[in-house]
């Protein structure tokens, strides 16, 4: 009788397929949608500028991907402030992800600022104070992702990460302010209120855009992050107790 019953049981259901795959899907087609769009915006509803044509409309990118930067840059400070104040893991891992975010955004605009300037200035790269002080912040911060992936002890890579970043987020305010305060064949800080009207929105709707980027790149490394740092605790924690646990057995 048990094995009728068990020759005429329903095979079990499919397994049902993950939820956290379409979230993922979701969440990388989010920032990728919204800069599409935002582009799109700009490119349709402003005319070409009267001097560089549809040149000026990099600003759409170059502009935004500074912001971004000095945002990402402001985590890591603040973060850092946090970690040597509680010594929470949790906020150094986070100033570190902001790091890489906020390393890839300064690289995306110093690219795309050479791009714009070698038609502009006739050359790709000129020692101007804005060019200058933003290259030595990527490499401070390209410097700090270095440095903690050569220290292996977590609290004293979390120190000197939250040292190298607070002494690398005091660059951020020499790079905004340099157009000002030094001869700069660069141009003022654009905004939508230096603007004209025209490209005021899409610049907008960009700066919008690269921060869900942004907050997204900062999340997923954060993620990952933290999965990083319990697998080394648990990694650590066997090697620990693998003496104690072979007297156990």
């Amino acid at each position: 009788m048990s094995s009728r019953t068990e020759s005429t049981a329903a095979p079990p259901p499919p397994a049902p397929r993950s939820r956290r795959r379409y979230g993922l899907t979701g969440w990388v087609l989010l920032p990728l949608l919204a800069i599409a769009g935002a582009q799109i915006f700009g490119f349709m509803v402003s005319a070409p500028d009267r001097d560089m044509g549809h040149l000026q409309k990099i600003m759409y990118v170059h502009v935004p991907a500074a912001w971004m930067a000095f945002i990402a840059f402001f985590v890591v400070f603040g973060m850092s402030l946090a970690y040597l104040w509680r010594g929470n893991p949790r906020r150094d891992l986070l100033a570190a992800s902001a790091a890489e975010a906020g390393a890839v955004m300064t690289a995306l605009t110093l690219a795309l600022g050479s791009i714009w300037g070698r038609p502009t200035w006739g050359v790709w790269w000129t020692w101007d104070p804005r060019l200058t002080s933003t290259a030595v912040l990527l490499v401070v911060f390209v410097s700090y992702l270095a440095l903690r992936s050569f220290i292996d002890d977590f609290d004293r890579r979390a120190r000197w990460s939250a040292a190298v970043g607070i002494l690398g987020f005091l660059n951020v305010p020499v790079v905004y302010l340099s157009v000002r305060w030094w001869r700069s064949i660069h141009q003022v800080q654009s905004t939508p209120s230096t603007v004209d009207p025209t490209y005021a929105w899409g610049l907008r709707l960009n700066a919008i855009a690269f921060l869900i980027a942004l907050v997204y790149l900062i999340r997923q490394r954060y993620r990952a992050a933290l999965l990083e740092h319990e697998a080394d605790r648990i990694i650590e924690e066997r090697a620990l107790g693998a003496p104690g646990g072979s007297h156990a057995g």
